[in-house]
């Protein structure tokens, strides 16, 4: 596909450490409005990721990058890529190969929610996880402030072997209070994926699909060869590395539904 996706640079986002639950990470902010936690997908806070940070930013969020992996600002190169994935493979906050898992990085990220819940405007806030913490987005969804999780192209657990690939990517337990939330709270959650992504299975959103039923809001763009989006085969990133700023981009449209989605679910109450 040609053209290039949106990046951005780091100025303007004013950096501080958060802890919570023992661990503690550097978290880039920036903006007015209502709260967005956008988790970076690997190998961490690119100029891809600041792209879709500032695009928010511009769309009226309050928007906060932790930055659990990687460097922030660096180029997402292949060889970096590789390094920072090594690492969370085998790191337990992740917990990157198990199945129904409660991850330590959940509990820090709703934490994060509440704190930027308790700060700025709206009935409460959003959050955004891709790739390798797309499921993360699910499982802060537990966090009562926490109105608006995206998931885009979850991948974790990796997808090796059919329990993996079902996996929802939460423990059983949070998933049955996100569904709760759905019933009582009219708690909404949107899934995007590429429709030939093997990271992101199409077993697990079935799996979603199943839980969450018509809470479950999916976007699912065609890759398959010959698709009229122009995408490839490795087609992944639907938020940022095919998006291009272009009319007739689906990943572009598929941008602005995720902005229109934050913007009704964290509208300030009447």
């Amino acid at each position: 596909m040609a053209g290039r996706a949106p990046t951005a640079a780091l100025e303007g986002w004013k950096s501080a450490p958060f802890s919570a639950n023992g661990i503690t990470h550097p978290c880039f902010e920036k903006g007015d409005g209502p709260g967005v936690v956008l988790v970076p997908e690997v190998p961490g806070i690119s100029p891809e990721v600041l792209g879709l940070g500032d695009h928010l930013v511009d769309e009226g969020f309050t928007v906060v990058i932790p930055s659990p992996f990687g460097t922030p600002g660096h180029a997402a190169t292949a060889g970096y890529t590789a390094g920072v994935l090594a690492r969370l493979c085998v790191a337990s906050e992740f917990r990157a190969f198990a199945t129904n898992a409660r991850r330590p990085i959940a509990d820090y990220l709703r934490a994060l929610c509440a704190d930027l819940a308790g700060r700025t405007p709206g009935a409460g806030v959003g959050i955004i996880g891709m790739c390798f913490t797309g499921g993360f987005a699910l499982a802060a969804a537990v966090e009562p402030t926490v109105l608006a999780p995206v998931m885009s192209q979850p991948s974790v657990p990796f997808a090796l072997g059919a329990a993996r690939k079902a996996d929802a990517g939460v423990s059983a337990d949070e998933l049955r209070q996100v569904v709760a939330r759905t019933r009582s709270d009219g708690l909404c959650l949107l899934g995007l994926r590429f429709s030939g992504d093997k990271m992101a299975p199409g077993d697990r959103f079935a799996t979603l699909r199943r839980e969450l039923g018509d809470a479950f809001e999916v976007i699912e763009l065609d890759s398959s060869p010959g698709n009229a989006g122009g995408f490839g085969r490795a087609a992944h990133s639907v938020l940022t590395h095919e998006v291009r700023d272009e009319p007739g981009n689906e990943a572009l449209a598929t941008r602005a539904r995720v902005v229109e989605f934050l913007r009704s679910r964290l509208a300030p109450r009447p």
